[in-house]
């Protein structure tokens, strides 16, 4: 490794004085030139590759600024002094998340008014709900227990929990019952829900497990929110560990180099560090809302987007380390070549997050800016920090396979060459094909059902929460420890009771004012209703529909109506409406980014429709393996805008990819011949980019939730779609059909062209591409 010179720098540039060779001495490795012939680069005088001499100079300018020879060291030094400002901070993460109801639901949605208006009757709170149940009947001995469990329940006091408000027991039937259920609330302020977890355990401890017949379980609203609480901890570092050993497996099968991987593993881990430090901020004294979901997806967006960068600025580092001596001049140019590609992806990326603020869930619009920054960090630290340690390390990172000056470019040969040339035989034929085979894989979708995912279809597992409602089911009204709440005007209260009581799916008498609760306040009057369909289903969310469109027609009554129920309903209604307005919003937003990276229309237009069909085939592969393969019950509301966001605006960078180094090769040889060039030189490393993502993203199913290791799995397949068959087979095969008019109506359309070369006849091994 020694005989590398990458050793110390001195002074000077590559050929001047004091200035030493990046490479070592003249070799006989038997380049291009044949054996013994001086490695001599085009920054040494030695003749340059056609079309690489030009963007020399002009690769000086940024690419200096970040690699230079004591500019290296500078931005080292900015990084270090950044981590040590800001890491402290990213651990305190987890401490700004904000995971109440309100910080998912929209703020106009009817819910969170009664969720606002009830605090002024009561603190904000939940029922955890201790299910007693005996198949052949509740023993003395059980009913004695109950008894004094109620008792020792009403003395618990810690963390946010009521217990003298606590109601019950409660029978399913006075003479000999079968069950029985007692309420504990639970106050859900600002830190309700780090206490969700500690309080239902406090609970836990004083009913126990049950045994010898006597089934016991805390479920209810508190019981589902610890359930869920307890799926979140340590979430951060779960995807954390996932996502890094998915990234140093695929690094180290990628690059054969059991040194090259830490500079990218350096680079995501400043990138996610400072991320979380900044969204720490901002959600501490700006009013960002972070939430688990968003927190789980910066680590995953992260790690993939990050690497994909890194892995691409490497293969054209690796590339210019080939053609000169010195390494900072290679980076330079790599940066100056490869740069435009990786800032417009990351810019796509970035505003295709953004555009997430235009929804109505705060929850999703609070992951667009959480998304936005992770990945505008991502892209900093891989075009500053990340060059910076290559070049301080030099030549041996590469060890055992070190790319020296003169070696052969694979351009021309390998698979991705040979596809090329196989496609460019029948590009119409190949395109038509693939299009079909896609839209038949699509028609899967006619098994989705993203209509929401109740709270026993909700984890992976079966958590006692789950096991307790199914308890519960069997002898009480489904609806009981979670009641729609309904607020009205007080001198109209009482209308509005009789209203509500009369709705079918209410249980008539379950009207009460919650305990702890005053019944009036300010001229309102507060009180609940049990359903008798469980809460979280497609049946109870109808009752409510009745209910409000019953008790809005009481005159002058103002009533509204919230709960658990109401909430889930007013989600459904606005992630419906972000479906409708967020996903055309992002293909303009890809779009008009495309046009204006290739100063095209229509490949443009062409690699949106390919992202279009690819996300299409992913969710109809999906909705079936869902169905058929992992038994789920279906899907979130949320999981199509989820799905196509990330898809598209991460899916789109490997055409980006692909397309500008077709655009770079069509200026010099013409655009068919470039399209073979441009996909044999990009194939490799934009096919390990799409298996790192894919599988960081394959990471969110180690989480025991359902609504996660289903985004996991439709993204990572739909990005291996995009990698394997849309980019590598579509895209190439359409572009060679339609030729230089591609690039309409820019002046690459009107020049002159020539096929690509075609696959040679002999075995022997392929030319120059």
């Amino acid at each position: 490794m020694s005989g590398q010179g990458d050793g110390p720098d001195e002074p000077g540039g590559p050929g001047g004085p004091g200035g030493r060779s990046d490479s070592g001495a003249p070799s006989g490795r038997g380049g291009p030139g044949g054996p013994g012939e001086p490695t001599g680069g085009a920054d040494r005088g030695a003749p340059v590759p056609a079309g690489q001499g030009a963007p020399v100079a002009a690769g000086r300018g940024i690419g200096h600024l970040v690699c230079g020879r004591r500019a290296k060291w500078v931005v080292l030094a900015l990084w270090l002094v950044l981590l040590f400002l800001t890491a402290p901070f990213a651990s305190k993460l987890t401490d700004a998340q904000d995971n109440d109801a309100a910080s998912w639901l929209p703020g106009s949605a009817e819910s969170t008014q009664v969720l606002e208006l009830s605090e002024d009757f009561r603190p904000e709170q939940i029922p955890a709900v201790i299910v007693y149940a005996r198949d052949d009947g509740l023993t003395a001995a059980d009913r004695a227990r109950i008894t004094e469990d109620a008792a020792a329940l009403r003395t618990l006091t810690d963390h946010g929990i009521r217990g003298a408000e606590t109601r019950g027991p409660v029978y399913d039937r006075p003479a000999d019952p079968r069950a029985a259920q007692i309420y504990v609330p639970i106050t859900m302020d600002e830190k309700g829900w780090e206490r969700i977890g500690p309080a239902v355990d406090s609970i836990r401890d004083v009913v126990g497990k049950g045994g010898a017949g006597l089934a016991v379980h805390v479920t209810g609203p508190g019981g589902t929110s610890a359930d869920f609480a307890e799926a979140f901890e340590g979430i951060d570092s779960t995807l954390l560990l996932s996502a890094m050993a998915v990234v140093i497996v695929m690094l180290l099968i990628t690059y054969r180099s059991p040194t090259l991987l830490i500079v990218p593993l350096l680079g995501v881990i400043a990138a996610l560090f400072t991320a979380q430090a900044v969204i720490y901020f901002l959600a501490e004294h700006a009013g960002l809302t972070v939430n688990g979901q968003s927190a789980g997806i910066l680590t995953v967006l992260v790690f993939g987007a990050g690497t994909d960068y890194a892995l691409l600025l490497v293969a054209r580092y690796r590339e210019e380390l080939r053609r000169h001596e010195d390494r900072h001049e290679a980076m330079a140019l790599a940066l100056h070549r490869a740069g435009p590609a990786v800032l417009a992806s990351g810019a796509t990326v970035v505003l295709s997050m953004l555009v997430l603020l235009a929804a109505e869930m705060n929850s999703t619009s609070g992951l667009g800016p959480v998304a936005a920054i992770g990945v505008a960090v991502a892209l900093l630290a891989m075009m500053t920090l990340f060059p910076a340690l290559l070049v301080i390390f030099g030549r041996w990172i590469f060890w055992p396979v070190i790319p020296h000056v003169g070696s052969a470019d694979p351009t021309g040969s390998g698979v991705w060459a040979r596809t090329g040339r196989r496609i460019a035989r029948r590009p119409r034929t190949t395109w038509v094909a693939t299009a079909l085979v896609l839209a038949v894989c699509s028609l899967g979708l006619i098994q989705l059902r993203a209509e929401g995912i109740s709270n026993a279809d909700a984890f992976t597992g079966t958590p006692d929460s789950v096991k307790g409602q199914e308890v519960s089911e069997r002898y009480f009204p489904a609806g009981s420890g979670d009641p729609l709440v309904i607020v009205s005007d007080r001198e109209r209260a009482a209308e509005v009771r009789r209203t509500v009581a009369g709705t079918e799916g209410v249980v008539p008498d379950s009207l009460t004012v919650p305990p702890g609760s005053r019944p009036f306040h300010d001229g309102k009057a507060l009180f609940e209703a049990t359903l008798t369909d469980p809460s979280d289903s497609a049946a109870a969310k109808d009752t409510v529909e009745r209910v409000r469109d019953a008790v809005h027609a009481v005159p002058d009554a103002d009533a509204k109506v919230g709960g658990g129920t109401a909430a889930l309903l007013d989600a459904d209604t606005a992630t419906t409406r972000d479906n409708l307005v967020i996903i055309p919003l992002v293909l303009v937003v890809v779009l008009l980014i495309l046009c204006g990276l290739l100063r095209a229309l229509i490949a443009p237009l062409l690699l949106v429709g390919t992202v279009i069909l690819s996300f299409a085939a992913a969710l109809g592969i999906s909705a079936l393996a869902f169905r058929y393969v992992f038994d789920y019950a279906g899907e979130a509301t949320d999981f199509p805008l989820f799905v196509f966001v990330f898809l598209v605006a991460l899916g789109i960078d490997y055409n980006i990819f692909l397309t500008t180094r077709i655009r770079e090769e069509a200026g010099r040889q013409g655009t068919r011949a470039g399209v073979v060039t441009g996909l044999s030189a990009t194939g490799a490393v934009i096919t390990s980019a799409g298996l790192v993502l894919a599988g960081t993203f394959a990471a969110l199913g180690t989480l025991p939730m359902v609504a996660f290791a289903e985004i996991g799995f439709a993204v990572a397949l739909g990005v291996l779609i995009d990698t394997f068959i849309v980019r590598s087979v579509l895209v190439t095969s359409l572009f060679l059909d339609v030729g230089p008019k591609v690039w309409w109506p820019h002046r690459l359309s009107r020049a002159p062209d020539r096929p690509a070369a075609p696959e040679p006849a002999t075995t022997g091994g392929d030319g120059p591409g």
